[in-house]
């Protein structure tokens, strides 16, 4: 599937940072992950440190998928506000995976500093009414984030201004965020990972699965075959090759990355993470380099061809969206793409075992957090392989 198109800004800076080799042989390993982006790179480093032997292939070269062409926002809020979810799906469930969110920040941020990971940075995020028509959703979402035990606090129209220098009618400040660099990210997981017995292939098709009781054999397109124990499916969008099951809708989003701004101080508070509540939601971050990254304008996907021709004017109502903001900041998009992503019934990723598909796990973050939802997907498949209990299997079970 075509997942991207146009100038990722990750994939400018930092290119092709590392190589790996496509699989010439048949082989045996404990697990097989399928998909060498983000969502593959933490299982991978996961696994490994749990002390389990690994081999991840791809079909393409690592990254390059929708790990590329992401944002790289982590944030514990899910696409479905928490009050909203909490409706869907009950409220100790909805608190049970916001809480986890939360908490797969801390994670993150600690294998980063472990494997000396620098493009990792704590931020906070501010959520904030895109009218006054949502003041009272920003409020309501409010309590039940208090309730939750998150560190939040509700900010009025002074205070936003004051702080951040725009205007909104009321905003939920979160004291929990950061900003990465997936796709680095994933290479720096995959190294370290090697260092203690990975096996990284990529440009490795699989092209089919042979489930037995006790073992997978997977079939690559040229012909090498994998004998494993079992199988960790992180493909993501592209699930639909392996499952008939329709499990997730389709969208495609779009961003830019401006040209360096000149300007003396923070464009503002923190350059904490930005986003509000259109639908679809506009989202802000700055880079390292001075860059303002701005994304949204979703639209359903349909084909790649239709996706890739709106880049042009999506680039351009995505800056006016940013000037309407910030009106007296000038930026000019030097980067501009578009990826694939996908949204669930409830927001939710799609974690562990299906029914039809034996000795075999699901890693699948579908969502605008998705980074985080890969994290919770690594800590419960590794203990579901080492046959620990964990109290979030059903949360993100197919059959919920």
């Amino acid at each position: 599937m075509d997942l991207t198109t146009g100038y990722p800004y990750w994939l400018i800076k930092d290119g092709l940072p590392f190589t790996y080799p496509s699989l010439s042989r048949s082989i045996k390993t404990e697990v097989a992950i399928i998909g060498g982006g983000i969502s593959g790179a933490l299982m991978a480093y996961v696994l490994v440190q749990a002390g389990i032997g690994c081999t991840l292939v791809d079909a393409r070269s690592i990254g390059l998928g929708s790990t590329c062409a992401s944002t790289s926002l982590l944030q514990y809020e899910l696409d479905k506000p928490l009050h909203e979810l909490s409706a869907q799906i009950g409220w100790k469930q909805a608190m049970q995976a916001y809480q986890k969110c939360a908490l797969s920040i801390d994670f993150l941020q600690q294998i980063s500093e472990k494997i000396k990971f620098t493009s990792f940075q704590k931020q906070k995020s501010l959520y904030f009414a895109a009218g006054a028509q949502d003041k009272k959703k920003i409020e309501t979402e409010f309590r039940y984030r208090k309730k939750a035990g998150l560190n939040v606090q509700l900010l009025g129209p002074k205070e936003i201004h004051r702080e951040f220098n725009f205007s909104a009618p009321a905003a939920i400040l979160s004291s929990k965020a950061a900003a990465t660099d997936a796709y680095l990210f994933a290479h720096a997981l995959l190294q370290s990972s090697m260092k203690k017995g990975l096996q990284v292939y990529d440009r490795t098709k699989v092209v089919k699965l042979d489930y037995h009781p006790k073992h997978v054999i997977l079939h690559t397109e040229n012909k090498c075959v994998i004998h494993a124990r079992y199988v960790v499916n992180a493909s993501g969008y592209e699930i639909k090759e392996f499952l008939q099951k329709k499990i997730v809708q389709l969208q495609s989003t779009y961003a830019f990355a401006s040209e360096q701004v000149k300007v003396d101080a923070p464009l503002w508070k923190g350059n904490s993470l930005l986003w509000n509540t259109a639908n679809p939601y506009l989202y802000m971050r700055m880079t390292d380099d001075g860059r303002a990254i701005v994304g949204g304008r979703d639209e359903p996907y349909y084909n790649p061809e239709k996706r890739d021709r709106l880049i042009k004017q999506k680039t351009k109502q995505l800056r006016n969206d940013f000037l309407k903001i910030f009106p007296k900041i000038s930026v000019q998009p030097e980067y501009s793409w578009t990826g694939t992503f996908g949204i669930t019934k409830d927001s939710l990723p799609y974690i562990g075992k299906y029914s039809k598909t034996p000795n075999t796990f699901y890693a699948l973050g579908f969502g605008g957090n998705g980074i985080t939802f890969s994290m919770i997907a690594a800590e419960i498949i590794c203990d579901m392989i080492l046959g620990k209990k964990n109290e979030s299997v059903k949360l993100f079970a197919f059959e919920r």
